[in-house]
Formats: structure tokens, C-alpha cells, sequence
């Protein structure tokens, strides 16, 4: 069983809706803790299979999939864009229209 902090970051990941991303910050800071991004990318590590959690939606600060290339990058892209969310030429990804605002 999770912490109680990674709980909460858990069932914030499970919320955000199909088509919309959210950052590895706002995740912490929903979850109470705005300084806790890296451990977003913890729990994301561990927990993304067993809680079926939808870790493809989560993006960084820039927009961005953080992801390199050959290594999950062409996945998480390819999810999101099943889900209707576009990339601009510069890969980025548009907040404005797409991110999450719970």
C-alpha cells in the first residue's frame, strides 16, 4: 500500500480526463505538495502498470513529453494523439487547449 502522499498522487493521475494533460508539478501540487515533482515521476515508475494509471497524459512544465525517443517517447505520443490531443510543429503541446484544469 502506497503512502499516503503517493496515494494522493495516484488518484490525482487517475482523475485527469481523456484528451487533457497535466504537469508533473500541478500533479504535486493537487496532491499537496507543489516541490514534489520528482516523486510524481517516482510513483508514475511503480505504480503506472498496477494502478493502470493513465502515466501518458502526465507531460513536463515545457509541454513536452519528457520521454526519449526509443524509449517510450513514440508510445506516450501516440496514446495522447488517440485521444485527440495535437502536437505542434516543435512537438509542444498547447496548455491552453489541452491541459487539465481540474
Amino acid at each position: 500500500m502506497p503512502a499516503a502522499f503517493s496515494q494522493k498522487i495516484i488518484d490525482t493521475i487517475k482523475k485527469i480526463p481523456k484528451g487533457k494533460v497535466a504537469t508533473y508539478g500541478q500533479i504535486a501540487a493537487m496532491a499537496g505538495n507543489p516541490q514534489a515533482a520528482r516523486q510524481v515521476v517516482r510513483i508514475l515508475n511503480i505504480y503506472s502498470e498496477r494502478e493502470k494509471l493513465p502515466w501518458y497524459r502526465v507531460i513536463n512544465s515545457l509541454g513536452k513529453v519528457s520521454l526519449k525517443p526509443g524509449s517510450g517517447y513514440e508510445l506516450q505520443k501516440a496514446l495522447l494523439k488517440d485521444e485527440g490531443v495535437r502536437f505542434n510543429d516543435k512537438d509542444k503541446i498547447d496548455f491552453k487547449r489541452y491541459g487539465w484544469n481540474s
